[in-house]
């Protein structure tokens, strides 16, 4: 990595564990911008590949994905350190649908004795090489597919793989729900996928209650949303989340929002009621 590249690191790993303050934006999308669309431009050049340079798409996918391995090592121990996830994931059961997978960073903390399967839906084809990896090295390679698919689009290639409504024992959604196109759709599918008695295994964030803030996330949304992978600071993940149907156990969501907090995350384990 070039001393440019490393720079704009230093603001990620300056940002992530402070992502209550104001600023965190202005440090992602710096780092973003040149250590992911830059340097994808810069090997699409390299390599001919012109008709990348030509597609904004293909150089947001290409870009998120070389950012995201670059700054993977200090998610993952932002996770561990700062987030639930280390007690939440354990939890999965039975048949796994696990949206916007990645690079695969979950995987090492499913309890393989628990695992009967595991299907995840990930948009960013350039992420499949990453999360068969994690796949493997998790133990996890003979029950794992890979869905390459937004996941509003994605019932036809579940269908294939015997994953309908009703037959999923647990979803999982880490940061994923910010980026989808339709909350509500993706709402709608996870719920009518799962069982009853299926668990909706969830750490995502959503939009502040604090008016200032409010302001300051749509200011910065349209710039963050365009680099960061289409996530969007203003989404009231959480209302999605319980207006896809009834759960059993709403009261046992949490959160860490504070007034200042850009991107306050919110967790829980929520249950689908079997039908008396």
């Amino acid at each position: 990595m070039d001393p440019p590249s490393r720079w704009a690191l230093e603001y990620v790993a300056a940002g992530i564990p402070h992502h209550a303050s104001l600023p965190t934006p202005w440090k992602l999308n710096v780092s973003y911008w040149y250590t992911g669309v830059y340097e994808s431009a810069r090997m699409a050049f390299r390599n001919g590949q012109y008709r990348t340079l030509l597609s904004w798409t293909a150089l947001q996918e290409s870009g998120f994905h070389i950012w995201y391995r670059i700054a993977n090592d200090i998610m993952i121990r932002f996770e561990t350190e700062n987030s639930p996830l280390p007690r939440l994931v354990p939890e999965c059961s039975g048949v796994v649908l696990e949206l916007g997978p990645g690079p695969g960073n979950q995987l090492p903390r499913f309890d393989r004795r628990k695992i009967a399967r595991v299907v995840g839906i990930e948009t960013n084809a350039r992420f499949a090489p990453d999360l068969e990896a994690s796949a493997r090295a998790a133990g996890l390679e003979d029950v794992y597919d890979i869905v390459t698919a937004r996941i509003e689009d994605a019932a036809p290639a579940l269908e294939r793989l015997d994953v309908v409504a009703g037959s999923v024992d647990t979803v999982l959604s880490v940061q994923v729900l910010c980026s989808v196109a339709d909350q509500a759709r993706v709402m709608e599918l996870v719920y009518g996928l799962l069982k009853p008695g299926g668990k909706f295994i969830f750490w995502e964030h959503t939009r502040n209650s604090d008016p200032v803030t409010r302001v300051m996330q749509s200011l910065w949304n349209p710039l963050w949303t365009r680099f960061i992978g289409g996530c969007r600071l203003t989404r009231d993940t959480i209302s999605a989340i319980k207006s896809a149907g009834e759960w059993e156990n709403l009261e046992s969501i949490e959160g860490d929002e504070q007034p200042w907090t850009m991107m306050p995350r919110v967790w829980g384990v929520l249950v689908k009621p079997v039908p008396a």
